[in-house]
């Protein structure tokens, strides 16, 4: 039969040893008063003389404290290291009353009440409408309030006295001016309106490729490809501007995705000064610019692919897109153009009739009264007998020869550099 000791008889380090690994039913309680651990602690070390133990003991002791108080490593250490320095380690409580408050309540109400009045305009004023209340229309009241700092007045602002004296309260907002209207264009039957999107060459050896930038117009489908080596402002805008000349219409409307490319103070300037109507897509919406999407793949992809070319060869491409690409796309190649029918449930459906399909140049020559869209100095005669000079086959042969004169002289290169 094994017998229960009290706490009191353990008085060697032993005797400890035993009853941290549990050999020896000891009857103990973790004491709850901090005083009463406090002063159990400093019992313990005298008794065992913990000052004068080699390291070994002094690691029971403490082990025993631990268990005893349920005190942490860290804070016990600190009773140890106190009781060494002082001999004593008696627990006194805290007597502070905190930080004397300078601001009295009268003063908060007060401040609420200024707020209110002058519609809560920021920190920076409020503090000076105090300073003039009490400095220059002499009113005692604000005498506190005159010497107020403006972040500890956003800090009264946060408290509940405040806030139980304003009916509503409400931060100084920045005001932010939109770039670009988030909806989808309605060029209602007109042409003027392009999509517009960016392509990139790809990356090779964490060297960037070139960026080609696609605008179709969502009427006529007339396209212009051009390529920049970045897309920062400083390549992006003279490309822009260059497309927007080389359209034969007017353009009234100019619609991207969200990219910051695009959405930027330097574009809205750009198309404000030319009076040209900004939309981009909106949130979860990736229909809004599905024609520029799709003829990303159906032209800029088929004619490049997706192997990289170094930056270094966009005036090379931009030269191959104005002499080849772009009029072939633009008057030899045709192109489906839907039609909209209501079916028998009333719903509005596409469709995609071969007699409508036609090259974007004819398409803008079948709109009535064509001739109203066109910029002033340009004619259907003159584009006429541009359009004639070669056959349909005839400009897919000039583009694939030179596509293959383009790409050999890029890939040579690049095996050579």
């Amino acid at each position: 039969m094994r017998t229960i000791m009290k706490i009191e008889k353990l008085t060697t380090i032993e005797a400890l040893e035993e009853f941290l690994q549990g050999n020896q039913l000891v009857a103990f309680s973790v004491l709850g008063n901090k005083a009463d651990r406090y002063n159990f602690a400093r019992k313990a070390l005298v008794k065992f003389g913990y000052k004068t133990l080699p390291k070994k003991d002094k690691g029971i002791v403490i082990r025993y404290l631990l268990k005893m108080t349920g005190y942490s490593r860290q804070q016990l250490t600190r009773l140890i290291k106190k009781y060494s320095e002082t001999g004593n380690i008696n627990w006194s409580p805290c007597r502070t009353n905190g930080f004397a408050k300078k601001y009295s309540l009268n003063d908060i109400t007060l401040l609420a009440k200024t707020d209110e009045l002058h519609d809560t305009p920021c920190g920076h004023a409020v503090k000076k409408l105090c300073e003039r209340a009490h400095d220059v229309f002499d009113d005692k009241a604000y005498e506190r309030l005159a010497k107020l700092s403006v972040s500890h007045l956003y800090n009264l602002r946060i408290s509940d006295r405040y806030k139980q004296q304003r009916r509503t309260f409400t931060k100084t907002q920045s005001r932010q001016v939109a770039i670009g209207e988030r909806r989808k264009p309605y060029p209602e039957g007109k042409p003027g309106y392009i999509r517009i999107d960016t392509v990139h060459q790809g990356d090779q050896d964490k060297i960037k490729g070139v960026y080609h930038i696609n605008a179709v117009d969502e009427v006529t489908q007339f396209e212009i490809v051009c390529a920049v080596e970045k897309i920062s402002e400083q390549y992006l805008m003279p490309a822009l501007e260059q497309m927007l000349e080389s359209f034969p219409f007017t353009i009234h409307g100019f619609h991207s995705d969200n990219g910051s490319e695009y959405v930027n103070q330097r574009v809205a300037t750009l198309l404000q000064k030319l009076f040209i109507e900004f939309t981009k897509s909106r949130s979860r919406h990736s229909n809004d610019n599905a024609l520029c999407e799709s003829k990303n793949a159906s032209v800029v992809r088929k004619v490049f692919g997706y192997t990289h070319i170094p930056q270094k060869w966009a005036p090379e491409i931009n030269e191959f897109n104005r002499i080849f690409l772009n009029p072939y796309l633009n008057y030899h190649r045709p192109c489906f153009f839907p039609e909209t029918v209501i079916d028998a449930k009333g719903k509005q459906q596409k469709t995609y009739p071969y007699k409508s399909m036609m090259t974007p140049y004819d398409k803008l020559k079948s709109l009535p009264n064509a001739a109203q869209y066109l910029k002033p100095e340009i004619s259907f005669e003159v584009v006429d007998e541009y359009a004639l000079q070669m056959s349909d086959n005839e400009a897919a042969q000039c583009l694939k020869k030179a596509r293959q004169k383009l790409f050999s002289l890029i890939f040579k290169q690049d095996k050579t550099a």
